[in-house]
């Protein structure tokens, strides 16, 4: 029996299932949770006739379950984000129902993409028609976390199978390198992680975290917020994944404002 309620990954095309924090599901997977990808789109029109393929084909191979929901409206820069927005948080707040998730895991609002940023805004409306507490982990993949709060680390292996199952996007590593991002982006939070998430000068073990600043070759970010009808949204506890034991018991302040604050992205834009 899966410890605790099942994970709902969140990701707005196919590949961010693995580009988004793949180490992260890995790690709940290996724990014994149940790890469901919501596919929000299937990319471009033209792309269409292989992407669905490459998606069940790299979920099968990181072992996540896959639900792609009928009727979602297209999320590219001329569609109408603001209703996919909405269809979107009917979608995820029924996965969350369906699955009894009490974990999502799924891009910042504030990530950079279009695509990207309504999911996020998406996961935030539909957790905010809960009155269950629920956490989220937002990573970041086009543009930086502003406060990262949970550190990832893992080796060589992992990657190799975060590799491997990203290698089943074969038209979109043909595209761009993605696998090289992948990559470099895991080497550069190894290196940035423990003072992000601990403080700069000060590593995660001496103030009691138990993640050593050159303990491990690769990592992930993540900002853990949870959410209460009675709290709100507030920012969790930094600390390194404990996959057996992954949502934050300590909160700290609230970070509904940030949440709800317009991207630079959207504002520069108008989108």
């Amino acid at each position: 029996m899966s410890p605790g309620g099942a994970v709902l990954s969140v990701s707005p095309h196919p590949d961010d299932e693995l580009l988004g924090a793949p180490g992260a599901l890995m790690a709940l997977r290996d724990a014994g949770r149940r790890v469901v990808n919501l596919a929000c789109s299937l990319g471009r029109p033209a792309d269409r006739a292989r992407r669905p393929e490459e998606l069940v084909e790299a979920c099968r191979r990181a072992r996540f379950e896959l639900l792609i929901p009928d009727g979602i409206p297209p999320i590219g820069p001329s569609d109408d984000l603001a209703l996919a927005q909405r269809a979107l948080s009917a979608a995820i707040a029924a996965a969350v129902d369906d699955l009894q998730a009490d974990l999502i895991v799924g891009p910042s609002p504030h990530d950079g993409h279009h695509g990207h940023e309504v999911v996020g805004r998406a996961i935030r409306d539909a957790v905010e028609t809960r009155s269950e507490p629920i956490h989220v982990f937002l990573w970041g993949l086009w543009a930086d976390l502003p406060l990262p709060n949970v550190i990832v680390p893992f080796g060589a292996e992992r990657l190799a199978e975060i590799q491997h199952a990203l290698g089943a996007h074969v038209g979109e590593l043909a595209r761009n390198r993605l696998d090289r991002l992948a990559a470099s982006r895991a080497m550069a939070a190894a290196v940035l992680g423990p003072e992000r998430v601990f403080g700069y000068g000060v590593s995660g073990s001496e103030r009691g975290y138990g993640v050593e600043r050159t303990e491990h070759e690769y990592a992930e970010l993540l900002t853990d917020v949870a959410w209460s009808s009675a709290e709100g949204w507030q920012l969790s506890a930094p600390r390194g994944l404990d996959a057996a034991h992954p949502l934050a018991a300590d909160s700290g302040p609230d970070v509904g404002w940030w949440l709800h604050a317009r991207s630079v992205r959207s504002s520069l834009s108008g989108g």
